[in-house]
């Protein structure tokens, strides 16, 4: 454990490289007694455990700059290629009854669920080149803003190895420690994975339909409103700029928008789930991206913002809403 703890401290804290132990480092210190005192945990077995963590200075380094910070010009190639478009439409094609019976039990359209497990691994082909012991122990020494946030996660983590039947030491993750084919963190998977395919565990890390199933019941938990589009483009006057502050909860009734300047174009909206948009009056947040020709502009339902739970970040939601879209038009087309 001092071995640890000496070279989080001096890499990370930039603190002398002497050995510490365990008790030396409050948040870690902390983590232990609460996981001994209210989770019921052996304190030996637990120190072993953390003592099994190395500091990563690469995860700290990738943590710096996350993909999200992008541009929306250069953030959505990334996601947008026809190879993910074809990787989307054959995970579909295979899965097609999971999808069909996800979409039917949580109202949430099968080109949504595969375009969210398209961005994070690519339907299930990279999940993460990290330990997830180390990501979370690094992360919660680093002195990072949300250090806190990732304590947790450890803690998140060893709970579910517990309850999953899972040995926290051989599972990858990503940077963040983000699990298996959708991307769960520790705490998301403990709350929000289902055991879809009812083999009597639930395996987010090698079993599609639970992936599938779990997608769809983190987007229904998060407020999925069935039949209602996810976003559209708009046009905006300045004045109507001015309501693209950055609150990505859809606020304002598409009236209200109209009449501070906002037009969407054509109301074609980008994706119209299960048929044409629902008749129930949609409220939206005006959201300003930074497109290939200047400022492009979208409307974000309330289904745009349940994607923005999966990841905070309005580029992750309209990515995997235009991707969800390529998908399904061309399976739609597929013989």
């Amino acid at each position: 454990m001092s071995r640890l703890l000496g070279l989080l401290l001096a890499t990370a804290l930039t603190a002398p490289a002497s050995a510490m132990s365990l008790a030396d480092h409050p948040p870690l210190r902390e983590l232990v007694d609460r996981l001994v005192q209210k989770d019921g945990f052996d304190r030996a077995s637990v120190e072993r455990t953390l003592a099994a963590a190395s500091y990563q200075q690469s995860i700290v380094d990738a943590i710096s700059r996350p993909a999200e910070k992008m541009p929306w010009h250069r953030y959505r190639p990334i996601f947008l290629t026809q190879q993910r478009v074809d990787g989307g439409v054959e995970f579909w094609q295979q899965h097609a009854q999971l999808l069909a019976r996800a979409e039917r039990d949580y109202g949430v359209p099968a080109a949504v669920i595969t375009a969210i497990i398209g961005v994070e691994t690519r339907y299930g082909a990279i999940t993460g080149r990290y330990k997830a012991l180390d990501a979370l122990a690094t992360l919660a020494v680093a002195g990072l803003s949300r250090s806190g946030f990732f304590a947790g996660e450890l803690r998140e983590l060893l709970l579910l190895g517990r309850d999953e039947h899972l040995d926290p030491l051989t599972l990858n993750s990503s940077y963040a420690g983000a699990l298996g084919l959708p991307q769960f963190i520790p705490s998301s998977y403990r709350a929000y994975a289902i055991d879809f395919d009812q083999d009597g565990r639930r395996d987010l890390l090698s079993s599609p339909a639970d992936a599938i199933g779990s997608v769809a019941n983190y987007l229904h938990r998060h407020g999925w409103q069935p039949g209602q589009a996810i976003s559209a483009r708009a046009t905006v006057t300045p004045a109507g700029a001015a309501l693209a502050n950055g609150d990505l909860l859809p606020r304002h009734t598409l009236e209200a928008l109209r009449q501070g300047g906002v037009s969407v174009l054509g109301d074609d909206f980008e994706v119209q789930p299960n048929g044409p948009a629902s008749a129930t009056p949609l409220n939206a947040a005006l959201i300003r991206f930074d497109g290939d020709a200047g400022d492009e502009y979208h409307l974000g339902f309330r289904n745009f913002y349940a994607i923005t739970r999966y990841n905070h970040s309005a580029l992750y939601a309209l990515a995997v809403t235009q991707l969800a879209a390529a998908i399904d038009a061309q399976h739609g087309a597929t013989p």
